[in-house]
C-alpha cells in the first residue's frame, strides 16, 4: 500500500514532522511519500488560511498523488478533505475526521487539544458537521500555534499536559484528542501521565487509511467535468476530465 501524505500548509519541516512520525506507525508493506503546499500559509490558524489551503491541498494531490493508494490530509482541520474526495483516484483520510471519530466511540465524550486561538471556534463547528457535537466537551487551544510547537516541544508537550489533565476534570472529558499535525508523535509521552485515553491524529488517521485503501473506492463521489481558469495545469487538467466512480 501506497500512502500519500500531504501538507496542506507551505512548512516543508512539518511535513518532515509528520512523515518522521508515520514512519514510526507504519505497519509491514506500506510506502510512505509526502508532499507539501506549493503555495499558501506556514501554519494555518485563521479561516483565510483554511480557505486556501484547500485549494493548496487539491494542487498539490493533482501534482503528486498519482500513484499512491490513499491519501493522508495532514492538517487537523482537513481543509479540502470533501473536495479532495471529488477528484482523487482512490480513498483520503483527514486527521481531524478519523481521531474524532475514534474518540467518540462508545458515546464518549472527548477534548480537543490544539494549538492557535482562532481554532477552537472552527473545530467546534466542524465537529458539527461530523455529527459528534453532542460528544464534544471542550475544545482547549495553546499559546502556541504549530510553529510554535515545533520550535519547543517541551513546553508544548507540558502545556498540552495541563490542558489534558484540566480537560477531563474540568469539562468532563472521557478521551483526549491531539489537535494539530505538530502534535504527531507527542502521545507517547503523554499517555502514561493522564487517566483517560489520548488520541493522537495522525496515528488514528493511519488507520484510517489503512482500511479505507482495503476497501478500494467505497464512498468516493463522481466528478463532472469542470472547464476553470487560472489553476495550475495539473489541476485544471483533472478538473477537466472529471472523475467516474461507483
Amino acid at each position: 500500500m501506497r500512502l500519500l501524505l500531504l501538507n496542506p500548509n507551505t512548512n516543508a519541516a512539518m511535513t518532515e514532522r509528520v512523515l518522521s512520525a508515520a514512519w514510526r506507525l507504519a505497519p509491514p508493506g506500506m510506502e510512505l511519500q509526502a508532499t507539501t503546499a506549493r503555495f499558501g500559509a506556514e501554519v494555518i490558524a485563521s479561516r483565510a488560511g483554511y480557505a486556501i489551503a484547500g485549494h493548496a491541498a487539491l494542487d498539490a494531490y493533482a501534482a503528486s498523488g498519482k500513484d499512491c493508494d490513499a491519501i493522508l490530509l495532514a492538517c487537523f482541520g482537513d481543509p479540502g478533505l470533501a473536495a479532495l474526495r471529488e477528484i482523487a483516484h482512490c480513498p483520503v483520510v483527514g486527521m481531524a475526521e478519523a481521531a474524532c471519530f475514534q474518540a467518540a466511540h462508545g458515546k464518549r465524550r472527548f477534548s480537543i487539544i490544539t494549538g492557535g486561538a482562532r481554532w477552537p471556534a472552527m473545530l467546534r463547528e466542524y465537529v458539527q458537521t461530523l455529527g459528534l457535537g453532542s460528544q464534544l466537551a471542550s475544545v482547549r487551544a495553546l499559546a502556541a500555534d504549530g510553529a510554535g510547537i515545533m520550535a519547543d516541544p517541551a513546553a508544548a508537550q507540558a502545556a498540552i499536559l495541563h490542558a489534558a489533565k484540566a480537560a477531563g476534570i474540568e469539562d468532563g472529558a472521557e478521551a483526549i484528542v491531539l489537535g494539530g499535525a505538530a502534535m504527531a508523535g507527542m502521545v507517547n509521552g503523554l499517555a502514561t501521565q493522564i487517566a483517560i485515553p489520548v488520541i493522537d491524529g495522525l496515528s488514528a488517521a493511519m488507520l484510517a487509511a489503512s482500511y479505507a485503501a482495503q476497501t478500494a473506492a467505497a464512498g468516493l463521489i463522481a466528478l463532472e467535468p469542470t472547464a476553470t481558469h487560472g489553476l495550475s495545469p495539473a489541476l485544471a487538467g483533472l478538473l477537466a476530465k472529471g472523475s467516474a466512480k461507483p
